[in-house]
């Protein structure tokens, strides 16, 4: 094994995980970014006779995995929407043959009837369910499709999961284990307190003040790395402000065609720019382990968010720089987010409303149609709408992604307690919001703010070496009037 994976001693936590896997037990891994979560379900599906399937919500990192699987020797194949028919043929023919050792696809993929009926014909060892938060509607990176999986696995008679992530706060990791439904899950996590991050917050007053103090701190900072936005706007902006001042840097986010998103990603892994201006469309997944900054240009949503986007930094263990420019009227940008993030009663009623007058109950419909006949709710309620439908029993979602509706009307009671909560899931964004608020305006040290999120501490509720705790020193060790 050591010769396959190169692999001379375990990193903290990797040995339980393994033995937990290899238990057969379902097993949450907590593992900071940069921890070697890879290896945690390589070297088992290795020693394993069968399949290991791992779902990924990023198609375009992929085929990177794939091809690293098969770099080491180990036969792999993916599967999603990006390839063509005669790749997914021969992916699908190389699964039932029970050729591959490990086959990579997509929550969307993974859980469609045909596919798993594939599944069905293999010896499956393994689930491995990547960026494991994505299954939670407490998480900052919610996907829809993810509510699909739990019902998936048990179809194919609830093989042993193994899911990753490298955030999961108390009420995630609930919600993984409610969503999964996996009662017995082992959670096993392994810390967040990486004392290479030095971590800062600059008060801004005004907007304006922004692009000098992002001059500044590149200027002042060794290396390449990340710049976050929270809008397209704010990406474009800030990548054309860099290049006019010397820096080389481009944009990334959703809104740009695959082929630019691959080349940008190229050419940061390969450290020609400075820095990437990015929405949080990247760098889930991304392994690079020298990037010497994270600058968020705009506040996120979260302590947690803040934490997974920042984290990206410093994998090497070398110091690296976590600098927030800190704009209290970015909480508006948010807020806005947050009112086209989660359906109302009037929503959840007009996507049912919808499915009834597309004859849905008769055949069945596309996503398309009724998104065409419900265009106030929105491409993200609608998906939010749909999934949780199904979830309850009201439709159901085929493989060519067409919609049928299994009871022609729906009792009222159930769409306000749906509503209700989706209230409440709202309301508890907005305590997100605050909590990261506070972080950014505190003089308390920033890694006890950080922790205490996810309800860890260090000794002390001091690490020492973020902008405030040395601001602290410093006004320690100045001498009395």
């Amino acid at each position: 094994m050591r010769r396959v994976f190169g692999l001379d001693e375990f990193r903290p936590g990797q040995e339980d995980v393994v033995r937990s896997v290899l238990e057969q037990r379902n097993t949450l891994a907590i593992m900071p970014t940069g921890a070697g979560k890879s290896l945690c379900y390589q070297l088992p599906a290795v020693l394993l006779p069968g399949l290991t399937v791992i779902i990924s919500p990023l198609i375009a990192l992929m085929k990177d995995q794939c091809d690293k699987l098969v770099e080491l020797g180990l036969a792999a194949s993916q599967v999603n929407s990006a390839q063509s028919a005669r790749e997914t043929k021969d992916a699908v023919e190389h699964i039932a043959d029970e050729r591959h050792e490990f086959t990579i696809t997509t929550p969307e993929r993974f859980t469609q009837p045909e596919f798993l009926e594939t599944l069905r014909g293999a010896t499956i060892d393994l689930i491995v369910v990547d960026e494991a938060h994505c299954i939670s509607q407490w998480g900052h990176d919610f996907r829809p499709a993810y509510l699909e999986i739990g019902r998936a696995i048990k179809s194919l008679g609830s093989p042993p999961v193994l899911a990753l992530t490298a955030t999961a706060p108390p009420p995630v990791i609930e919600d993984i284990r409610t969503q999964l439904d996996l009662p017995d899950l082992n959670v096993i996590n392994t810390g967040t307190y990486r004392p290479n991050l030095k971590y800062e917050s600059i008060n801004l007053e005004s907007a304006d003040q922004k692009p000098q103090q992002l001059l500044k701190i590149l200027g002042e900072t060794g290396g390449i790395g990340i710049i976050y936005t929270a809008t397209v706007k704010h990406a474009e902006e800030v990548a054309t402000l860099l290049n006019a001042h010397g820096f080389a840097a481009e944009r990334y986010h959703g809104r740009l065609p695959a082929r630019e998103r691959h080349d940008t990603q190229e050419r940061f892994m390969s450290g020609e720019l400075k820095a990437i201006v990015a929405t949080n469309a990247f760098g889930m997944g991304i392994d690079k382990s020298d990037i010497r900054f994270v600058i968020h240009y705009d506040m996120p949503g979260s302590v947690d968010a803040y934490y997974q986007e920042s984290g990206r930094a410093g994998r090497d263990g070398e110091d690296a720089r976590c600098a927030l420019l800190f704009l209290k009227a970015d909480r508006r940008t948010h807020l806005f987010f947050m009112g086209k993030k989660y359906p109302r009663f009037d929503d959840i009623a007009a996507v049912h409303a919808a499915l009834a007058a597309a004859n849905a109950h008769v055949e069945p419909v596309s996503a398309d149609a009724i998104d065409g006949r419900c265009p106030g709710v929105g491409e993200r309620k609608l998906s939010v709408v749909l999934s949780t439908l199904a979830e309850l029993g009201e439709i159901e979602q085929h493989a060519d992604g067409t919609l049928s509706l299994l009871r022609r009307t729906v009792d009222e009671q159930t769409l306000t307690e749906l509503s209700a909560k989706y209230e409440a899931r709202q309301a508890r964004d907005r305590e997100k919001l605050d909590a990261m608020i506070a972080y950014a305006q505190s003089a308390m040290c920033r890694w006890h703010l950080i922790l205490r999120e996810f309800g860890e501490a260090i000794d002390g509720d001091a690490c020492g070496d973020c902008d405030n705790c040395r601001r602290n020193r410093s006004r320690q060790q100045q001498p009395a009037a």
